[in-house]
């Protein structure tokens, strides 16, 4: 008897059933068998079924007389089939990754669990992009007693993610029904309703393959008969629920139905004509009404909208509302403020409140301004179009200016009032290059700009002009320019294949010890770098201002990563890892920089490096971090080397020393004089007004948080701990949040937190944000040591501070010990604190001041001036 049968459906998919076959057979569970369960396939699939079997006995191969019609009754073959003792489900066109069977086995084993459900992703064949299906469902590893304890999992109605134990499907009955589709949605919710234990998985065991021609049932969102199936089984789960005596269940299974089934087809409504829009709320329309009002109440706002247009079979509005679900989500074309809310549309209805996502209130910059295409033609190389532009939220001021931005392209626009309301614009532009076009209003008062896209008819036909389509790009279409991609390919390629060749890291890195070599370095060229060319800011900044001050004879160039700004207009910059760049570091007589130039490159002969090294803080660094406190000679050789490159060290303090030097093997020269990037905190000298330049509404506090990343989550915005969403319904109408994640983190507050939350990645001085708050909040970054400087309260939201310590990064100092702040592990306790800053201050005052005399004992303002000349002028 083999451990595991898992069924593979099929129908006429012979081309892919073999894959489908072989991740089975590859599982890393060996003691299993394959059953493939066919219905009726009238291609090639018997035969491709045969030459399975001749290559593995472990495959057998079941077919059905007719076919079906659906996944039921090959389903219910499988299970009659099935010699294991456990079940589970494939359908043909996917694949199991590799241990998916023995890590499902080895849970239901070990829970004695009905079955155990996991993680299923989409895999999208046209670009190989990965995406989980709801993540939050399997973010921990659980055993679940009853459905009731979550029954967010009704959302999890899939029969291929989970594996049975076999004899208590057969003692329950537990069948597909073979009438209808979307069969398993109402197995699943009689799985559910009997079962009594069931276990969850984090980890993926199902790979959903979503291929750009693939015809699948569920994909099938067009046919309006898939929409009476999709009902029909909404319907019978309900009345399963009922039977079982489960009735408090059926709101849930109904919230399921809502967010998903539901939005399956309204996020591509917009694409659709008018009378399939109505014929498809008159099919849904009916089991709507059947929902209570208090299930549509807890709907997200949008979502609830269109339930609400669908009830009052609305069919033009819900098209218009529908665009706002997915891609651009698009502003209304009118709201109504009434009371302190915001509703949807002309009228002020409850099931039309959006006030949740808080679109009135948002900055100038990122308020929503709706335009729509209304007609598009094109003559020669240039495009027309007239534009209908609704400001339903009436942010526009007086006075303002227009323009249309098509990449590098900016075409000042007249919009005209129209009788209707809103705006109407005729502009004319010649596309270029790709680009998604937007309308930009600037208010002539402050500079501030405010940009969307253009919305399109998805059934718009294109525009070609010579080398590029102007077209509609996605469901909730807007209009983007796309260069043809036959144009100068040959080209290209020759290009790409001269880049392949000879734009190589490796071909640069033997070039540079090349011009070592042969070039005589030049005294007075000085090559700054800061963040890694992220940025013109930090010590590096400040010690080149202090060179312009003093007016000396240094040729300063700036290296700047792709894509970066925010440099002075009179700064000589070059990119970054370029070709120039690496003449630069070979030619250049000075290195200045805060985290350490390209590792691999050797400091060429006579050059001076000055290392200004980025912060000071309780983090362990260097060979204590985690990646090189592991024994592996190869990573650690390569960062010795790169330190002993270094010729003078900025250290801000006698503590930064004492850990710093040891833990990297450094024993050169060393600065004892401050920090250059402090000077301005000491002097309190902002180069900016942050509280015009991101708009901070008058009378609000300033909160900077300023969290550091995690080593096993960078990019993934996990460093985001404290909840956002009830600092915001707590204390916007006292605070402004100024979220300042680490470089390396990737992190955009989501639309309805921005009337709260100011995104400040982007601003370009971190030191004018420190003196613009009035307090912060932050974790183990390495600010905190910088903002005692200002005085001002700190606050620490340390969750995870054992993992942090123990597992994850490490630490030299007990923080809860030392921190001139409140710890804080809940968003409760830090809204508490908030509230009372004075009494949290006066608490800490005399731990406060021994932090300072830790870390900031020899700022004096005085850093950039005292290093400048020794370094500079003494080196003269």
């Amino acid at each position: 008897m083999p451990d595991c049968t898992v069924v593979v459906i099929t129908y006429n998919d012979a081309a892919r059933l073999p894959r489908a076959v072989r991740s089975v057979l590859r599982q890393s569970l060996r003691d299993i068998e394959v059953v493939i369960s066919d219905d009726a396939s009238t291609d090639e699939t018997p035969q491709v079924a045969a030459r399975l079997m001749w290559s593995d006995p472990r495959v057998r191969y079941l077919r059905r007389r007719s076919n079906s019609g659906g996944c039921g009754a090959p389903r219910n073959d499988g299970i009659d089939a099935a010699t294991a003792p456990y079940l589970m489900f494939l359908d043909s066109d996917d694949e199991l990754p590799r241990h998916a069977c023995k890590s499902l086995l080895t849970e239901i084993e070990r829970t004695g669990a009905d079955f155990v459900s996991g993680q299923i992703t989409r895999v999208f064949e046209s670009n190989g992009r990965l995406n989980p299906y709801y993540p939050s469902l399997f973010a921990r590893r659980r055993v679940v007693e009853d459905i009731r304890e979550d029954p967010d999992l009704f959302l999890d109605s899939f029969s291929t993610n989970k594996l049975y134990d076999v004899r208590r499907l057969r003692e329950r009955a537990l069948r597909f029904p073979e009438d209808i589709h979307y069969e398993d949605h109402v197995f699943a919710t009689e799985l559910y309703a009997l079962s009594r234990r069931f276990a969850v998985v984090p980890w993926v065991v199902y790979l959903w393959h979503r291929a750009p021609t693939n015809e699948s049932i569920s994909l099938s969102v067009g046919d309006l008969d898939n929409v009476r199936q999709r009902v029909i089984a909404a319907r019978r789960s309900d009345d399963i629920l009922r039977a079982y005596g489960a009735e408090d269940l059926v709101p849930h299974r109904q919230r399921r139905f809502l967010r998903q089934d539901l939005r399956v087809y309204l996020n591509p409504l917009p694409a659709r004509d008018l009378v399939w829009v109505k014929e498809f709320i008159s099919v849904v329309r009916p089991y709507l009404a059947e929902i209570p009002a208090e299930v549509l109440a807890g709907m997200e706002p949008l979502d609830r909208v269109c339930c609400r247009l669908i009830l009052d079979d609305r069919a033009e509005d819900l098209l218009v509302a529908a665009a706002s679900l997915t891609g651009q989500k698009a502003a209304p074309r009118a709201a109504v403020q009434l009371g302190g809310r915001t509703y949807w549309g002309t009228s002020a209805s409850p099931d039309m409140d959006i006030t949740k996502l808080r679109l009135a209130e948002l900055p100038y910059t990122a308020s929503r301004l709706r335009h729509e295409v209304s007609a598009l033609s094109s003559g020669g190389r240039r495009v027309r179009m007239t534009v209908r532009t609704y400001d339903p939220f009436g942010v526009l001021p007086p006075d303002w200016t227009a323009f249309l931005q098509a990449g590098a392209e900016r075409v000042p626009i007249e919009p005209k009032p129209s009788e209707e309301g809103g705006y109407v614009s005729e502009v004319v532009f010649t596309p270029t290059g790709r680009c998604d076009p937007h309308i930009g209003f600037t208010r002539t008062s402050d500079g501030h700009t405010t940009t969307d896209r253009l919305l399109l008819d998805p059934r718009t036909e294109p525009i070609e002009l010579p080398g590029r389509t102007v077209r509609a790009e996605g469901c909730a279409a807007y209009l983007c320019v796309r260069p043809d991609p036959g144009v100068r390919s040959a080209a290209r390629r020759a290009k790409r294949e001269l880049m392949r060749r000879f734009n190589t890291p490796r071909t640069k890195l033997r070039a540079y010890k090349v011009l070592i070599r042969v070039l005589p370095r030049r005294r007075n060229l000085a090559l700054f770098e800061s963040d890694i060319g992220k940025g013109y800011s930090g010590s590096p900044r400040a010690i080149y201002e202090e060179l312009r001050r003093r007016a000396l004879p240094i040729e300063a160039v700036w290296s700047v990563a792709r894509g970066r700004r925010n440099f002075p207009s009179d700064v000589r910059l070059v990119r970054r890892g370029s070709w120039r760049y690496i003449w630069t570091m070979a030619r250049a007589g000075i290195w200045v920089d805060s985290h350490g130039f390209p590792l691999d490159y050797p400091k060429p002969p006579g050059t001076r490096y000055l290392q200004t090294w980025h912060g000071q803080g309780i983090k362990s660094i260097g060979f204590d971090a985690p990646d090189l406190r592991g024994d592996f000679d190869g990573p650690r050789a390569r960062w010795r080397a790169a330190v002993a490159r270094w010729d003078a060290l900025v250290s801000p303090s006698a503590e930064f020393s004492r850990v710093f030097l040891p833990s990297n093997g450094y024993t050169g020269k060393v600065y004892r004089c401050g920090t250059p990037r402090c000077d301005a905190l000491v002097r309190a000298e902002a180069s900016g007004d942050v509280v015009s330049l991101l708009e901070i509404p008058p009378g609000r506090k300033i909160l900077l948080y300023a969290p550091t990343y995690r080593d096993r989550g960078k990019g993934s915005g996990q460093s985001v701990r404290v909840n956002l969403e009830l600092m915001a319904e707590e204390l916007a109408g006292d605070w402004v949040v100024l979220l300042r994640t680490h470089p390396v983190e990737r992190y955009s507050p989501p639309e309805h937190l921005r009337h709260f939350v100011r995104a400040a990645c982007s601003y370009p001085d971190v030191n004018d944000l420190m003196l613009a708050s009035d307090a912060l909040l932050t974790d183990y970054s390495s600010v905190m040591c910088d903002y005692a400087l200002t005085g001002k309260p700190m606050l620490f939201f340390i969750d995870d501070w054992d993992d942090y310590r123990l597992t994850e990064r490490g630490v030299y100092h007990d923080l809860p010990a030392i921190a001139p702040g409140p710890c804080l592990t809940t968003t409760e306790d830090l809204v508490c604190a908030l509230r009372d800053l004075d009494a949290v201050g006066e608490f800490f005052a005399e731990r406060y001041a021994a932090f300072r005399d830790l870390w900031c004992a020899d700022e004096r303002g005085d850093a950039s001036a005292r290093i400048v000349a020794d370094f500079f002028e003494g080196a003269r």
